[in-house]
């Protein structure tokens, strides 16, 4: 158990249990895809959800059309203010278009579909569905910092299972390249914010609904990392804190294949990437493949040390391959394709609603097909 502080407010779980926390006043967003329907770590969420008693809880989902139907019935068993939005059927697709808002489906797509609809509330938390360890306290203590001076929280938590470490994007992508940046640029107030998150990839974060309003949001896997960046826009340092979740479990995934850790580590690192260079930092994409090598296999090293330490297991071979894999997807970030902030988009988020419950409804009923394209 640690106390220390980090460039911005870090709240540390000292105790059992949350504080207390404007829970009411909340809608809860909690992206699906069909690999959570009927699953144990779904159903966990979704209960301990009902004893919480949020104002609201969207479930954007991303599944194909013959799984529509069984999909919402589930979720409809809930003891919940509940909102499925589908958001792979054809009106949403159209409406979008329409909107020049078309283009790569992922999480984030589906996220920035649902924030639209939370903006009703005062406050919005999101988060994933596949934790296996998932407790009510983590809305609580995301919330907590909301109700207390600060407009955005960050989760965090220790991904040790199993008798090994995990959280390997986290640990040997995203905190060694931003070292990396950082030895280049020690002056850059961005990139001491982006290294102040003991968490960088967790899927859970809350904001006043203003800010969430105000963030433009990546349409895949590198939705966490450009949360954190337009966070930093929109707050700053001193308005943005992490909160400790505690103990936390969840799938894993492969390193490679088309959902594995390396094309995960291409949206990552563009995100990140394209961001430090928004905010004024020269990258020299020349050299940071291998300054980036230099300083994740020095982390290798100290993982390895800490396992030992700890009588953890750790397969250093294996987590240099990783690193070796990763400094490939290390380039220019190339266009960008993120999804405007609400506040900058003339689509009505009650259009979004109607279009995505049409389709469902058509889907249930045999009439539609969708795309689940990632």
């Amino acid at each position: 158990m640690e106390y220390v502080q980090e460039r911005v407010a870090t709240l540390h779980a000292f105790g059992e249990g949350a504080p207390d926390a404007p829970t009411d006043r909340a809608a809860v967003v909690v992206p699906m895809t069909e690999r959570e329907y009927a699953g144990l770590a779904a159903e966990r969420v979704l209960s301990e959800l009902e004893a919480l008693e949020p104002a609201r809880v969207i479930v954007p989902l991303r599944a194909p059309a013959e799984r529509v139907g069984a999909f919402r019935e589930w979720l409809d068993g809930f003891d919940l203010p509940l909102e499925t939005l589908w958001c792979d059927g054809p009106r949403v697709a159209d409406l979008l278009a329409d909107a020049g808002l078309d283009g790569e489906r992922g999480k984030g797509r589906d996220v920035w579909l649902a924030l639209g609809q939370a903006l009703r509330e005062e406050y919005v938390v999101v988060h994933d569905a596949d934790t296996k360890s998932y407790s009510r306290d983590y809305v609580r203590r995301l919330l907590f910092p909301l109700a207390n001076g600060f407009d955005f929280s960050k989760g965090y938590y220790a991904r040790v299972e199993n008798g090994q470490l995990y959280g390997r994007l986290f640990r040997l992508f995203y905190t060694p390249l931003v070292r990396a940046l950082r030895d280049a640029t020690p002056d850059s107030e961005f990139l001491g914010y982006m290294a102040a998150f003991r968490y960088a990839l967790a899927g859970e974060f809350a904001a006043t609904s203003d800010v969430v309003a105000s963030l433009p949001l990546q349409r895949t896997w590198g939705l966490e990392v450009g949360t954190l960046a337009a966070a930093y826009d929109a707050v700053g340092v001193d308005r943005a804190a992490q909160v400790d979740l505690g103990s936390y479990e969840h799938d894993h995934r492969a390193v490679s294949g088309p959902t594995g850790l390396s094309d995960m580590s291409r949206s990552v690192g563009a995100a990140l990437l394209r961001a430090t260079e928004d905010h004024g930092v020269a990258v020299d994409y020349d050299a940071l493949p291998d300054a980036y090598r230099r300083t994740a296999e020095s982390y290798v090293e100290r993982y390895a040390a800490d396992a030992a330490f700890n009588g953890l297991s750790y397969d250093r071979g294996g987590e240099r391959r990783q690193v070796r894999t990763y400094a490939e997807s290390i380039a220019p970030p190339g266009p960008d394709d993120r999804l405007p902030s609400w506040d900058d988009t003339d689509l009505s988020p009650a259009a979004v609603v109607e279009a995505a419950h049409a389709d469902a409804r058509d889907a249930a009923a045999g009439d539609v097909t969708g795309s689940t394209d990632d």
